[in-house]
């Protein structure tokens, strides 16, 4: 056997205690079974991945319900966004699977019951829409004028149609990477299986919309309305994210939730996705209004700290994650509170 296991949560067989008692809480002091791979390419994917589909459905919502001027400019920054962000996400998942044909070979064939292969379904399909809307978005914008045909090609297609019909696989690819964790037989994830995916859909559009605001805000003309309409979006986001988040602490408990509880897991998750991602942007922007500071000022430091947040999120879920599973008596009391299946 080559695989080393961190023997984090074991504990020796104290005097007094038979084998027994033991069996309740440890397994020989090793994992019972083995944890995820899924490290830093994966967690990338999933803040990019999160941010792309979000961005594509908050640029689809302003493009259909408003036709102001302000409206336009959020759409043209979620599309363009959107796509900047995609593009890299198929690259860490064809490195995170070491071979780039594993990455061909699942789209090969489409399994409805493995949330592997419908999700990198969803992030193909997703794709094609992603792509043809920016590239709809820089035909309004005059960007492809020197190639006349595809220009009033791009033009005439139903821009509004489309993106709506996207944002439905955006929606998709925002949350299934959630449900692709609670998938798993990891105690954290597993025992989480509701709160996951609309968990990861809540944080991606919260982290979209703090993105969309740092475009817009770090541009040369800054308009106030649009900010504060993305200011309001962005707070009920996390309002959300911040009851999901602590039903998931909650539903976890005391042995199963312990890493995120103790150690520096807890700590980041305190401190960094309580602390920096959800509380103090509210609290930014509450000091702001008191000092009468600059909007942009404002919003480019709480777009900052809702994106660190929505990072450091996911970092702790997957971490935590790797850590439940190592530990026997997270595993033995995940599968006492779970009813086998007839």
């Amino acid at each position: 056997m080559t695989a080393k296991y961190e023997r984090t949560w074991e504990h020796r067989r104290a005097a007094g205690r038979s084998v027994s008692d033991e069996a309740r809480t440890s397994y020989y002091g090793l994992p019972t079974i083995h944890k995820p791979h899924w490290k830093w390419l994966i967690i990338w994917y999933f803040f990019l991945g999160g941010i792309s589909a979000a961005s594509y459905v908050i640029a689809t919502l302003a493009d259909l319900l408003a036709k102001s001027h302000d409206a336009r400019r959020i759409a043209r920054a979620g599309r363009y966004l959107s796509l900047a962000t995609l593009i890299p996400s198929p690259i860490l998942l064809i490195l995170d699977l070491g071979r780039p044909e594993r990455f061909f070979h699942m789209l090969s064939i489409l399994k409805l019951r493995s949330p592997m292969s419908v999700g990198t379904w969803g992030l193909t399909i997703f794709g094609g829409f992603c792509g043809l809307s920016a590239l709809i978005q820089a035909a309004q914008d005059g960007l492809l004028a020197w190639a006349r045909p595809l220009n009033r090609l791009l033009l005439a297609l139903p821009r509004r149609a489309i993106g709506l019909v996207g944002s439905v696989f955006g929606f998709f690819v925002g949350g299934y990477t959630g449900v692709l964790l609670s998938a798993t037989a990891v105690p954290l994830w597993a025992r989480n299986f509701l709160l996951l995916g609309p968990l990861f859909l809540t944080s991606a559009l919260s982290t979209a919309t703090a993105a969309v605001t740092l475009v817009l805000a770090l541009g040369r003309r800054v308009n106030r309305r649009a900010l504060h309409v993305l200011e309001r979006l962005d707070r009920l986001a996390l309002a959300i994210e911040l009851g999901l988040i602590l039903a998931v602490r909650l539903n976890a408990g005391a042995v199963i939730g312990r890493p995120l509880r103790q150690g520096r897991l807890g700590a980041l998750f305190r401190w960094g996705v309580l602390g920096a991602g959800i509380c103090a942007p509210a609290l930014t922007h509450v000091v702001g209004r008191l000092m009468r500071a600059p909007t942009r000022l404002v919003a480019i430091l709480a777009s900052s700290l809702v994106l660190i947040g929505g990072f450091l999120l996911r970092y702790v879920v997957v971490m935590a994650g790797r850590a439940s599973a190592d530990d026997p008596e997270a595993y033995f009391a995940f599968t006492r509170h779970t009813r086998p299946r007839a």
